[in-house]
This record gives structure tokens, sequence and C-alpha cells, in this order.
């Protein structure tokens, strides 16, 4: 049982990071957009 929720726990981390990652760089290269070349301090 612990092997079946390990594998499906596995996928899911998978799936998410595939699904994320377009959503991720697009937010870099418009927040790199936005921004005017400027560094803004993240808290």
């Amino acid at each position: 049982m612990r092997a079946i929720a390990d594998a499906l726990r596995t996928v899911g981390s998978a799936i998410a990071t595939v699904v994320t990652l377009p959503f991720r760089l697009l937010a870099k290269l418009f927040g790199g957009a936005s921004g005017g070349g400027r560094r803004t301090r993240r808290v």
C-alpha cells in the first residue's frame, strides 16, 4: 500500500512540475519585462 502511495505522490509531483513550469517561465518573462531592468527585493 505504501509503495502505491509513493508512486502516486511521485507522479503527482511530476505532473505539477510540468504544469507549473510554463507559468513560472511566463511570470519570469513578464516580471523581467515589466521591471524595466531595475531590481526589486522580494521579502
